[in-house]
This record gives C-alpha cells, structure tokens and sequence, in this order.
C-alpha cells in the first residue's frame, strides 16, 4: 500500500516497564518471503530490540511517527541488522501499533519506498495510520486468544500432574522424579532440582536429599559433561544442600525469582564452576505440607528461549508445588491409599466449587470510604445479626482491622486485605447457617469483647489478629452438616481428616490454601517467628470452635475462673482462655435480643433438619431429635437444655471477668 521494498513486524513483550522489549519473528519481510515466519517454532530466528534502543525502541517507547529520508543520517537508527543482513536500508517509515485501550502493543517498519528510493509521503503515512488500527485489533485479538489458550493448556497440565502425582505415593525418589519432569514439561527450563529438609520441625535449615534432573532438549555434550561433573563431585553435593537461595526460601518460605544470577549477591557463582553448567536465571519456591510446614524447595533453572522466568511463570509454579508439596508429604507420612483418594477428592470439590473475587471487587472496596465503628454499631454487645448486608459486612470486617491496629501494626496491605476477605467471603457456601453472615457475626462479637470486655489488655496483639482472623475463618466451606454427618456417611472430608474435629481440620487447611493464594497473603510482611507463632495460634482458634474440644476443657476453665487461679504467664492458661473465647463468639447468637436470637435459631433449625432429611433418606437412619423434623414440637425444650447447660456457664464466667476485672 505505501510501495515499500521491505517491512518488518515487531511486537511487545514484557509488562514492567524495566523488562519491556521489541521482538519480531516477521522480519525483514519481502516479495519471497513465505507467510508463515521461519522462526514460528525456533526461538533463535527471534529478531529482539532493546525498548528504547534504535528507531524501533525509539517508536514504541514514545508512540511517535518516524518518517525520515534517509536512515544514516538520523542518529537512533541502529546499523546492526544491516551489516549482518547485507541489505542497505535508506528511506524508512515506522509507527506505533496500538490496541482499543491505545497501549502500544507493536511497531511497523516500512523500509526503501519504490521505486526510486524517494522518501515516504505524507500520503503513505496518512494510509499507514488509517490501516494499523485494524492490525492493532486483529493482534490483541489474537494475543487474548493465545492467552486464553496457554492458561487452558496449563490448567490441563496442573490437573495432569495432580493424577501423577496421586498415581505414586509409596516411592520417594520415584515421585521426585515425576515431579521434576512435569516441572521442566510446564516451565520449559534446563535443569530442576528438589531439596527436601532433614527436620520441619527445627527452626535451623539443613538439606538432607537433594534430587537433579537435566532437560533432554540441552545438548548430549552438555548433558553428559554436567552428569560427569556431579557425580564425580562430592563437592557439588556439598554446594547443593547449602545453597544460600534454597536456604533463604526454605527459611522464610517466600519464593525468589532471579532473572541474572551473576548479578545476585546471593547467588555462589562456584556452582557453575564445579558441575559445568552455566545458571543464568533462577526460580525458587518452598513446599508446603498440609500442616503448612516447609518441607523442602524446587527450583528451575534457565528457560529454554534464555529468557528469564517471569511473574507467570512463578504463578504456574507455586500452583504446581503445592500439588507437589501434597504427593511429598504424602509418600512420607502416609502409608495409606484412601488418603491419598481423599486428599485427591477433596481438592478437587474445593476448586470447582470456589473461586477467587475479581479485580473489579478488589477495586471497589479499595476505594470504598470505611463508616467509624460508631456508625456501624458493631463495638455493641447486643449488635443486630442481621442489620447489615454482605458488602457493609466487608467494609465492617475492615474498620474491625484498623480498629484494632492490626493494619498499621503488622503492616498489612490493604489491597491484599480487602482481596482477602472478598476471598474468604466467596469461600461460604450457600447454606441456611453456616455462611458469610454467620461467620462475620462471629468476628463481631470478638471485636466487641475485646474492646469493651477488657480483653484487649490481656491478649497479645498476635493472639488478638489469630482470633480475628480465626473467627473470619472459621466455618470456610462449611457443608450445612456436621461432623457426626461426615462420619456416618464416610465422606472423604472424614476419610482425610479422621473423625476428629473433621470440618474444623478442613476450615484450618482452606484458610492456609486462601493465604497462600496469589495476592491473599495478609501476613506478608511478619517476620518468620511471628508467622511461625501466628499460625499455630490460628489453628488453634479455628480449631476450638468443635464443641467436643469445649466439653473436654470448660471443666478446668470454670474451675480456674471461679478460684481465680488465672496465671497468664502460662502458656495452657493462655490457650484455654482463647479456645472458650472462640466458643462464646460461635455461640453468640444466643445471648442476642430475642428477635435476633430467634431469627438465627431459626435458620439453624432449619439447617438441621435438612441434614435430618439426608440421614433419614440416604443413610437410611432415624436422625436424632434435633435434626428430626417430625420432632419439631420438642424443639423449644431442647433449646432451653442448650442454653442452660452448654451456653449460660460460659457466659457467667466471662461476664464475671468482665464485671470484677480479673
């Protein structure tokens, strides 16, 4: 259309400004040229241009038009390709290729116009501009389709790897090897390695198994030369286990990306030197077991295009490693096959059922001004359960954090906060009770005890943020049944767990997998100790909301009250308080005006009876009177049992605390 000689396509690549560059595969096209490029499978044949550098950088970076007569005479043009092609570029014409949202995605480069060699008119940049809108679209458009097309090939590669790594579980080095595979299969790298530590337990890392895997597309020479080197190397060996990088994310249980490893004061150079084989990038995670413990790290080395691994890349690998962490630890712990079904089963129902909020909910509340707690009432013993609706009930769940200081203490993000809780809202299935509602209301209740109960004085600010947290969490994923249901009906939530405290265990394990969710970290920024302790006290809380856990300790607790033999210098003192603490906020609704309270045992009730149904219609047995609703009419003296014997005590002796001060 502009009577060009020869042309060029070059693309985008990278999202930070500081990674950005230009890369072609269209290049230097011409009359002959073939329409499919050369290079479409071979990365090498890739033409890459600095961003910035060169007339093309120089388009992309400040969306102008070049149009210049003679290119030896403008000072960005870059003569490299020139000199390696032989061709001689005179006139030129370049522009910016945007997409609908006027991001420039591409550049075009028209070169020689003929005949003649006379320069491009302004006639050829009038049709340039009107045409490259249309190829701007068509890119995007194909780019969303590549996209969409790659995440859909990995998530069936995640899912891949969840039936191998369940498919082996009773040989260590055989699962290393499959996992190791699968990660040079999704990450398309060079070289894995595997360290497992030799104690989770202990607070010093040390590597006691280390596992290497070379990727049969690097050279027979290379690959042979590496072998050579380590296996005749105690050395290397020596080298592997006490990599400072593995050690630094087995540590602090934070992954590490490292796109120039010369370049990296952490990095030990004399790796290289022994095994022979030369690092240039590297990418670090832990892996986790289902108690959420480090039990080792996986790392990749070097990309196979020599790019360095970016953030999808490092977001497709944590995906992957938590699945890895699970068929480690498994084949370590576990000698049992139903476990495995189980664990399987479960993760499977968890990730069709849930998803994580969208950006757009993130933003909104983001942004959203937060009502003082005087306005939202929620400082109130006697707050309405149901006044507010599921957004108010976020943006109390906020005012709750930077109340308390949680925020500004532990220094929070708050982005990452209100993802978090849309999150863990999302997370609530739909059922009469047992949701959202029920667990925010339970959080209220803790926020007005420790503020107007005197409990706040007592409490450090990390038990303060688990119970937080706990009560937000401590109901994730509930199923309208309870753990009596579970057993009976051999679930594989029962089968995982055992029979003890079944759903709490579940409630604990769905509130890790939310923290380390991309982007859901809230406790980010603790140092390792705190975590550490922050996480144990938070399975504490969630926990102790079974109430066969409160029957088996209210005993001591009510004795310790009622002697005022109270010692907060001991650590079981201390739990004990907490754990019936959790109690009194789970049971709250009972101590609530009478509409309130008759307006949750009635979604309660209800809830009950539905799990009546279940276990009268399939499990074919006769559900006990509370879940019975052909019993209904023994409800209100069973209510009244409930309230005397199990709730009334617990109350009396925090009321005791809060009305004598001790």
């Amino acid at each position: 259309m502009v009577d060009a000689d020869r042309g060029s396509l070059f693309l985008v690549e990278g999202a930070a400004a500081g990674k950005k560059s230009l890369v072609s595969k269209f290049f230097d096209v011409h009359a002959g040229t073939p329409l499919l490029p050369c290079g479409s499978t071979e990365n090498s044949n890739e033409v890459q241009v600095p961003w910035g550098k060169g007339i093309i950088g120089y388009v992309a970076e400040h969306g102008e038009t070049v149009n210049i007569p003679d290119a030896y005479q403008d000072r960005r043009f870059n003569d490299e390709i020139d000199k390696l092609t032989g061709y001689k570029t005179k006139s030129l014409l370049c522009m910016p290729i945007r997409n609908s949202d006027g991001e420039i995605i591409g550049v075009a480069q028209a070169i020689n116009k003929t005949p003649g060699g006379a320069p491009f008119s302004d006639d050829d940049e009038k049709v340039m501009q009107m045409y490259l809108p249309f190829c701007g679209i068509a890119i995007a458009n194909a780019q969303l389709f590549a996209a969409s097309r790659k995440e859909y090939d990995r998530s069936r590669a995640l899912l891949e790897v969840v039936n191998d790594l369940f498919e082996e579980q009773t040989d260590l080095e055989k699962i290393v090897k499959k996992i190791m595979h699968r990660a040079q299969t999704l990450l398309k790298c060079e070289r894995c390695s595997v360290l497992l530590l030799e104690d989770i337990e202990s607070p010093v890392v040390k590597f006691t198994k280390s596992f290497e895997l070379l990727s049969p597309k690097c050279s027979a020479d290379a690959e042979s030369s590496f072998k050579d080197s380590v296996e005749k190397s105690s050395s290397y060996s020596d080298w592997l286990i006490n990599n400072s990088i593995a050690e630094l994310v087995a540590s602090t249980g934070l992954p590490v990306n490292v796109s120039d490893a010369y370049q990296d004061p952490r990095f030990d150079a004399e790796a290289d030197q022994i095994s022979g084989f030369h690092i240039r990038s590297v990418l670090c995670v832990p892996i986790w077991n289902s108690n959420h413990q480090i039990i080792g790290v996986a790392q990749v080395l070097n990309r196979l295009d020599g790019k360095p691994f970016d953030d999808a890349d490092q977001r497709l690998f944590e995906a992957f490693v938590i699945f890895c962490g699970l068929g480690i630890n498994n084949t370590i712990m576990y000698d049992q096959v139903k476990k495995s079904w189980a664990k399987q089963s479960v993760a499977l129902d968890v990730l069709s059922y849930h998803a994580t909020c969208s950006k757009a909910e993130v933003d909104k509340f983001k942004a959203a001004n937060i009502p003082l707690v005087s306005e939202l009432g929620i400082d109130d013993i006697h707050f309405d359960d149901f006044s507010l609706d599921v957004d108010a009930m976020i943006t109390a769940a906020l005012r709750m954090f930077m109340e308390l200081g949680m925020v500004q203490k532990f220094k929070i993000d708050y982005e990452t906060l209100c993802r978090w809780l849309l999150t863990v809202r999302k997370n609530y299935r739909m059922v009469l009770y047992h949701n959202w509602r029920h667990a925010f209301n339970v959080c209220q209740l803790m926020f007005a005890m420790l503020t107007t109960g005197g409990f706040q004085e007592i409490l450090t600010e990390i038990e303060i943020l688990a119970l937080i947290v706990g009560c937000l969490c401590h109901d994730l994923d509930h199923r309208g049944t309870n753990n009596a249901f579970q057993a009976k009906s051999g679930s594989a939530l029962a089968q995982l767990y055992g029979t003890s405290a079944t759903l709490e265990h579940h409630h604990f394990n769905h509130a890790v997998m939310i923290l380390q969710s991309e982007g859901h970290n809230i406790f980010a920024n603790l140092s390792s100790k705190d975590y550490s302790d922050l996480m144990q006290l938070l399975k504490q809380s969630i926990l102790a909301t079974d109430l066969t856990l409160y029957f088996e300790r209210r005993t001591e607790f009510f004795e310790l009250v009622s002697k005022c033999g109270y010692d907060w210098n001991i650590k079981d003192h201390r739990e004990i308080f907490r754990s019936m603490l959790m109690t009194a906020c789970d049971l709250g609704a009972v101590t609530k005006p009478w509409e309130i309270s008759r307006q949750a045992t009635e979604l309660v009730t209800s809830e009950f009876f539905e799990q009546g149904d279940r276990e009268r219609f399939e499990l074919k047995l006769t559900p006990s009177a509370i879940f019975d609703r052909n019993r209904k009419d023994e409800l209100p003296r069973l209510q009244l049992e409930w309230i005397d014997s199990i709730c009334m005590p617990l109350y009396e002796s925090y009321a005791g605390r809060m009305i004598n001060g001790k």
